[in-house]
């Protein structure tokens, strides 16, 4: 894991965090149809009442993700973003040991994602089918698509972090 790697709570109104929201905002839209993208723009996020985590070190934002409850006991994730210089450095993994954290705190029995099917994803399928998510069929408001992939993952006690 990165040296000094500060992971918490943060706020999409702060500048370096919208920053970083938009990078991944225009990733997503570039990388797929916009009938199959269902990345949330920066104010979004915030009117959902998502918490929103981040990683910094020193004074630069490395990542980001989201949690939101879109049903009662049901969290999804949302936002979950590396910047392109900080990949494989264990940031992710960080963020999403937290989200499952807050989700806890909670008290949601599960926690659900949306990610997409092609090659530009497989690293974050590889890394939420280490946390213990699996391939599920496709929740809330979201349909079939070839270009989506659907997991979730029921939580344990606090204790279990890592799947």
């Amino acid at each position: 894991m990165t040296a000094g790697l500060l992971v918490g709570r943060d706020n999409a109104r702060n500048a370096d965090i919208r920053a970083l929201l938009l990078r991944h905002f225009e990733l997503m839209r570039d990388a797929s149809p916009e009938e199959s993208c269902h990345v949330m723009e920066p104010d979004a996020l915030l009117e959902a009442g998502a918490v929103l985590i981040s990683a910094r070190q020193g004074n630069a934002v490395l990542g980001i993700g989201a949690l939101t409850e879109i049903a009662p006991g049901h969290g999804e994730l949302k936002s979950m973003h590396t910047a392109a210089e900080a990949r494989g450095r264990g940031v992710a993994r960080a963020i999403l040991q937290v989200l499952i954290a807050k989700a806890q705190d909670r008290a949601l029995q599960r926690v659900s994602l949306e990610t997409g099917s092609d090659a530009l994803f497989a690293p974050a399928r590889a890394l939420y089918t280490a946390h213990g998510f699996s391939e599920c069929q496709p929740f809330g408001n979201y349909r079939e698509d070839p270009l989506s992939v659907f997991m979730t993952r029921t939580l344990g006690s606090r204790s279990d972090l890592t799947g």
